[in-house]
Formats: C-alpha cells, sequence, structure tokens
C-alpha cells in the first residue's frame, strides 16, 4: 500500500472521527450511528497504520492487490450499511402509514360521534 494512500486514510478516518463527535454533541447524531461511523473509521486507522493487515487479508480472499482489498472491503460495507437503512426506512413508512391511518379513523369516529351527540348528523346518509 503506498505512503499517499496510507495518509489520505489516515487523515480521512480522522477527520471523520472529528466530524461524527461533533455531531454528537450537537445531539445532531443518534449514539447507535456514530458507533458504526467511528469503528469505520478506526479498522480504516488499523488498515492505513498496519498496511500487513491488508495485504494478509487480500492474499486470504485471493485478491491481487492490498489496495484492491481496502477498496473492496469499504464497498461492501458501505452497501452492507445501506441495505440496514433501507430496511429501516422501510419498517418506519409502515409504521407512519399505520398510525396515519389508525389517526384518520379515529378523527373520523370522533367526528361522527360529536355530529350524533349535537344532533346535527341524525338521520342524514354518509
Amino acid at each position: 500500500m503506498s505512503w499517499m494512500l496510507r495518509a489520505i486514510l489516515i487523515l480521512t478516518s480522522v477527520l471523520t472521527c472529528f466530524w461524527i463527535l461533533r455531531k454528537i454533541r450537537k445531539s445532531q447524531v443518534r449514539i447507535e450511528d456514530s458507533v458504526f461511523w467511528l469503528m469505520f473509521s478506526l479498522g480504516l486507522i488499523l488498515l492505513s497504520l498496519f498496511p500487513q493487515l491488508a495485504s494478509w487479508a487480500a492474499n486470504l480472499i485471493g485478491v491481487v492487490s492490498p489496495v484492491n482489498f481496502v477498496f473492496l472491503s469499504i464497498i461492501f460495507v458501505l452497501m452492507l450499511k445501506l441495505f440496514l437503512l433501507s430496511i429501516k426506512i422501510s419498517q418506519q413508512e409502515h409504521k407512519l402509514q399505520s398510525f396515519v391511518q389508525n389517526y384518520a379513523i379515529r378523527e373520523k369516529e370522533k367526528e361522527d360521534f360529536h355530529k350524533m351527540e349535537t344532533g346535527g348528523g341524525a338521520g342524514k346518509p354518509y
């Protein structure tokens, strides 16, 4: 792994750590999400400080170059995170849709009850 790539990895990782810590202090990111990004940055720092890890892992899985392994692993981790976020968004959309439907039903029931109570809707079909 070249010195330039190692320097870029270290710089990017350290800047990411500071940025995440700043977001945590301002309460702009959840702790659960920040743990992922801090671990991701730590992993990049380890890969850049100990390039032998990348060479060993590249040889282990049959990747020709350690740099290719680094890029492959970064892409894999980010795609996994994207997939997990897609699942979370789908679950949140389902919960929101269910909430809105229940809210609309309750509001309609309140409206109908109020009409019956005041006599404004008696005898009129829907």
